[in-house]
């Protein structure tokens, strides 16, 4: 196609070949005001073309003659169903050096190659359209459905509503909490968002407290106070323990089997939070700021900004988000201070850090503030050539590891689980994943102030080889230090 050509300035089109798809095409264009110019083969479909006022000559398209038809075209679409016919057509505009833009019809993935290599500058296929159209009008019919059937559950609440996240949650599980708490509230349903263990990481703490999400701990509620249950985005951070499940909206697969009324598990989309958005948009709510900053968040946590298994869902359903969101407060939550003790947990495990090939495993010793241990693991994932990092430290009688990993080979938190599974409580997925080990069951000692190097020696020993081994890593030679 001539440089000089714009699609802009594109206003004369030639249709070879005018079957249901050409005639389709030739009428979309006419009522644009186009000049349309139809070649077809058979005589009867052409006199019929004519008698609805439209311009249309009998000719093959497969004859090397049509390139003198098509002098004064701009674009010419190539539609005939006869796939060897669409072909010719296009090695005879471009032997004739046509600088026509060239559309052309395809029946498989085969022919598409075939006329792109002949010159054709877009290829069609109508059965992948018709399938793309009916797996979109699919998709739109089932959200609906979907939609009307988490309406009528929550419509069926007649105290409240507990909205039930994994333990410690992360901004995705408070997100998408918030979310459906906010379809609860249009629906004049009150809710709230139930969550185990602590707000952890500095980043999750500055999440909740700028944008306002209330959340109360479990062990300030009493469940018999609800008599609506829902799990979200709680598998896999592990799953609070109820008696009752109504609704489980979630990415991940649960391991738990629950006899709920209303489910949407989609492992196809990257966040919980691209799942709310979706409902939000179906059900056409407005969007609170905060509640549309949280869930733009989760969306970018889940996918590292879109760098990590984000799918066209995540990217529609963020873009949805992004007129709506409070970009300030974004870049707010995504600086929080470090503060003096998560600094020194960091620089204690850049002392102690043991890299093998592009794994690093280090122990921060004895610590209070749990939290600096993933923002530690974090930190060290930025080291120059390393995938994966885990860190430990002991607090409380217990051993505390977080682990990052970005190696798509690695499911950082299977890893953890085959290390760790039988005798700590572990957490996450792919690229991160945390464990809880009761010190004594490791070690076989109690901690007192006089056995605390002892303690952190065995701990670390047994630690690193145990990590090491489930990575796949020799742990037998001399380990390295540098970065």
């Amino acid at each position: 196609m001539s440089t000089g050509i714009t699609m802009a300035s594109m206003s004369t089109y030639a249709i070879l070949g005018c079957g249901s798809v050409g005639h389709a095409v030739a009428e979309e264009l006419v009522d644009e005001g186009k000049d349309v110019l139809i070649l077809d083969q058979d005589e009867g479909r052409v006199e019929a073309l004519r008698d609805q006022d439209l311009n249309a000559r009998t000719a093959d398209i497969a004859d090397e003659s049509i390139v003198s038809d098509l002098t004064d075209r701009d674009v010419v679409l190539i539609l005939s169903p006869d796939v060897e016919a669409n072909a010719a057509a296009v090695r005879h505009i471009r032997a004739a050096d046509g600088e026509q833009f060239v559309v052309a019809r395809a029946d498989d993935p085969v022919s598409a190659d075939d006329l792109t290599e002949l010159g054709a500058d877009v290829v069609i296929n109508p059965s992948a359209v018709i399938a793309d159209s009916a797996l979109r009008a699919l998709e739109t019919g089932e959200l609906e459905y979907k939609a009307s059937q988490l309406g009528d559950v929550i419509d069926a609440t007649e105290e409240r509503m507990a909205i039930m996240v994994h333990r410690s949650p992360d901004p995705d599980s408070i997100a998408s909490a918030a979310a459906l708490r906010l379809i609860a509230a249009d629906r004049d349903v009150e809710a709230d968002i139930v969550y185990e263990g602590e707000i952890g990481h500095q980043e999750n703490r500055a999440f909740v407290n700028l944008l306002g999400i209330e959340l109360v701990s479990r062990g300030e509620v009493d469940l018999e106070d609800y008599d609506t249950f829902a799990l979200v985005d709680a598998a896999k951070g592990g799953e609070p323990e109820i008696d009752r499940v109504d609704v489980i909206i979630d990415h991940y697969e649960h391991d738990h089997d629950h006899d709920a009324t209303f489910e949407d598990i989609r492992p196809n989309v990257s966040s919980t939070s691209t799942i709310l958005t979706k409902y939000i948009q179906e059900l056409d709510l407005s969007l609170d700021q905060a509640v549309a900053t949280a869930l733009l968040y989760g969306i970018r946590a889940e996918t590292l900004d879109f760098k990590r298994d984000t799918t066209p869902a995540d990217l529609t359903a963020a873009a949805y988000l992004y007129p709506f969101a409070d970009h300030d407060t974004l870049e707010q939550v995504e600086s929080p201070s470090m503060s003096p003790e998560t600094l020194d947990v960091l620089a204690e495990a850049i002392r102690n850090r043991e890299v093998k090939g592009s794994h690093l495993v280090s122990n921060a010793g004895f610590i209070r503030d749990r939290d600096a241990l993933s923002q530690a693991a974090q930190h060290l994932l930025n080291l120059e050539g390393i995938t994966t990092t885990a860190v430990f430290a002991i607090a409380d009688d217990t051993i505390y590891l977080a682990a990052r990993s970005k190696d798509i080979r690695m499911n950082i938190g299977k890893v953890l689980n085959d290390a760790f599974g039988e005798i700590g409580d572990t957490a996450g997925h792919s690229t991160d994943a945390s464990v809880e080990i009761p010190l004594g069951i490791f070690t076989g000692i109690e901690t007192s102030e006089d056995n605390r190097d002892t303690l952190l020696r065995l701990t670390e020993e047994a630690v690193k080889s145990k990590l090491f081994e489930a990575m796949g890593v020799d742990s037998s030679g001399e380990g390295s230090n540098g970065s």
